[in-house]
């Protein structure tokens, strides 16, 4: 893959007379639906779908531009992530963020907030209502307004206390057939998991005992999409969503949709042709839409839910990122992160990842299976359970456990092992691994317990008996206010740090998801990344001391055979350097230093880049 030409917009909206649009999206959808289904099935599904999206029709309209800039940054954070007596969660989470994180983050990724049976929500009984407990839609419309929003889909299964699976069980109407059955004897060696709970799950039904698929847990049984029914059902349920507000649809452990008796059942062709028929019909009813896929795999498997740039995901969540940059910081040495994001590219104009350190799971394994070496992926298990952190496993193929998962909090994995010497460095070490986050090509997006500087929650796992819940404790909202004001708390500190952070990227054309990237030499201990914006306007140089100890950088590293010219500005104190007067840097220990260059402007606000905030040192 290849980055898109220099100068093209990336993020201009799709229009009905390039992509899709007009006749050629049902062309499209019924290529897509023949493949999945042959072609008697296919005419009658493309003739329900075409009334579904008619009747969408009109009812999709844009909130806001579907463009997305240096100014964006998401937040995800749990629909009841602050609480407050007597108070509907998604009351406090809007003041909340209204208070804390607008002109910070343009977007919020609201975690599942249907009523749900297990799993922190992903065990979805009722797809097409707000938990009770949480608010109403009102409450979602009201955040929209201000932000732009994030649903998640989880479309792989529904709970087995949901009213789809009990009409399942009594072998009623249409949902008979909606969840994945299978015969006894059946040879399922081959299929990869993400977990060792049973692949399987007996349950009695009004006939007799069935058993059903069940890929994460036995409350979660998997839909059958080899059924169209499914397949529009799920559909509906995406453009209502796109209807109350989503602005992005995040598809979750999408690789799994699609079972073939005898395969991997994973990233099946017929998976990828049901994202090609989701992203045809979102460019047809809803243009302004970015669907984005969640897949903890393999970097090489995960990149390929960009499909050829233009008929899969616009944006793919980056994986291998959370564990290549802790491994970065904890053997302070960059050459695996370093190697791994020289080779990133993305695969068309309106193509990019999703960059992250922390979420409501833990830092992935699987996708640094292939760029690190075994004894280092080794070496990141022991380091977390130093601090406190566990390890989730799935099964191995031929049998066993393998290590898929380290669940820890992110700033408790930068900071000294339990029972050393208390860490200073963590804040530092801490800021400097999301400064790698936010310079780099792409989208961020920030877990609300790092921004806000939380630390695991051991009895959380305790209560739930699940190990991703170290990092998903729910907050007072007075407390959590009561912390933030005072200036020496751990959280203001966090916050504080993290704040300008974002204010430094949002005030560069360079950071935009459509500039360009550059991975400079900088040495093992240093990180350095050159970004220039897609028009030329815009140039910053970013240096992330990856170590303890202080470091000297060569500025004018790739920047040969021509220094610039123009005076390059500290993004965090506003200072100019003239790169041919000053060829050497001196970066603190964990030390951050951001410059950019504005050739040209674009902006009608006026803003200088003065300095915007408090540099990670």
């Amino acid at each position: 893959m290849t980055d898109s030409p220099m100068g093209e917009d990336l993020w201009s909206p799709v229009s009905s007379t390039a992509g899709v649009g007009g006749d050629d999206w049902r062309g499209q959808a019924l290529g897509h639906l023949t493949f999945l289904y042959g072609d008697r099935r296919a005419v009658e599904t493309l003739s329900r779908l075409e009334c579904l999206v008619s009747r969408y029709r009109g009812k999709l309209a844009a909130r806001r531009p579907a463009e997305l800039s240096e100014r964006d940054a998401i937040l995800i954070t749990y629909a009841d992530q602050v609480r407050e007596p007597g108070r509907a969660p998604l009351h406090a989470l809007a003041d909340f963020c209204r208070s804390h994180v607008a002109g910070l983050v343009s977007g919020l990724h609201l975690l599942p907030f249907y009523p749900s049976s297990s799993d922190d929500g992903f065990a979805v009984m009722d797809y097409r209502t707000v938990d009770p407990s949480l608010g109403d839609w009102d409450d979602i419309a009201a955040l929209g307004r201000e932000f732009r929003l994030m649903f998640d889909a989880v479309i792989n299964h529904a709970s087995a206390q949901g009213p789809w699976f009990e009409a399942f069980l009594r072998r009623q109407g249409r949902y008979s057939a909606f969840f994945l059955r299978v015969d006894g004897g059946q040879d399922l060696s081959a299929v990869v998991r993400p977990r060792t709970s049973p692949l399987l799950t007996t349950v009695e039904t009004a006939v007799g005992p069935m058993q059903v698929w069940t890929t994460f847990s036995a409350d979660q049984p998997d839909l059958d999409y080899s059924n169209p029914e499914v397949l529009l059902e799920v559909i509906d349920i995406l453009l209502d969503y796109i209807r109350r507000g989503a602005e992005l649809v995040r598809l979750d452990a999408v690789g799994y949709l699609w079972k073939e008796i005898g395969t991997a059942c994973i990233h099946l062709p017929q998976t990828h042709r049901l994202v090609q028929l989701l992203r045809t019909v979102l460019d047809e009813a809803a243009p302004h839409v970015f669907l984005v896929t969640e897949t903890n795999v393999a970097h090489e498997e995960n990149v390929t839910y960009f499909g050829d740039g233009r008929n899969e995901a616009q944006l793919v969540y980056n994986f291998a990122l959370p564990p290549l940059v802790l491994h970065a910081f904890l053997r302070e040495n960059g050459r695996w992160l370093s190697a791994w994001a020289g080779r990133l590219a993305v695969p068309g104009p309106r193509t990019a990842f999703l960059n992250f350190l922390a979420s409501h799971d833990g830092v992935g394994l699987n996708p640094v299976r292939t760029l690190l070496p075994e004894e280092e992926i080794e070496f990141l298990i022991q380091e977390s359970q130093r601090r406190g952190g566990l390890v989730s496993f799935k099964d191995a193929p031929g049998g066993g456990a393998i290590a898929y998962e380290l669940n820890i909090n992110y700033l408790d994995a930068l900071s000294a092992p339990r029972g050393a010497e208390k860490d200073a460095a963590s804040l530092d070490r801490f800021a400097a691994a999301h400064a790698v986050l936010l310079a780099l090509k792409g989208v961020p997006a920030i877990y609300f317990h790092s921004l806000f500087g939380s630390r695991g929650w051991p009895e959380g796992v305790a209560q739930a008996g699940l190990s991703r819940t170290i990092n998903r404790e729910k907050l007072i909202q007075a407390e959590l206010e009561t912390e933030l004001r005072d200036p020496r708390s751990l959280r203001a500190r966090v916050y504080r740090r993290l704040s300008g952070l974002l204010q430094a990227r949002a005030a560069s054309a360079a950071f935009a998801p459509s500039a360009g990237q550059e991975i400079l030499d900088c040495g093992d201990a240093v990180f350095g990344i050159r970004r220039n914006a897609a028009d030329g306007s815009a140039s910053a140089l970013c240096f992330h001391n990856l170590t303890g100890r202080a470091q000297q950088v060569d500025l004018t590293a790739g920047l040969e055979p021509e220094v610039p010219s123009e005076p390059w500005i500290d993004l965090f104190n506003g200072q100019s350097l003239d790169l041919r007067a000053h060829r050497q840097l001196e970066l603190s220990p964990h030390g951050v230093r951001w410059f950019a260059a504005e050739r040209d402007p674009r902006r009608g606000d006026g803003r200088a880049l003065d300095g915007v905030g408090e540099a990670p040192r």
